[in-house]
């Protein structure tokens, strides 16, 4: 299988008890993925690190308010 159209055909003839246990596995894959690319962001001073630090310059100069 090296298509998605593929994999999705494959998918369709699973019966019950193992779509469900794909659905773990690709759940798994895609948390770790996920952490993975918020590491990779935060080791390179991608998004998130300039967010953070706009965020930490607001507060700084007091353009941030009490939450109620």
């Amino acid at each position: 299988m090296s298509t998605v159209s593929e994999i999705e055909a494959a998918m369709a003839k699973l019966p019950r008890q193992e779509l469900w246990r794909l659905k773990e596995t690709l759940d798994r894959r895609c948390a770790a993925e996920w952490d993975a690319q918020i590491e990779e962001d935060a080791r390179s001073g991608g998004p998130l690190d300039r967010q953070a630090q706009q965020a930490i310059a607001d507060f700084n100069t007091g353009r941030c308010q009490p939450l109620p």
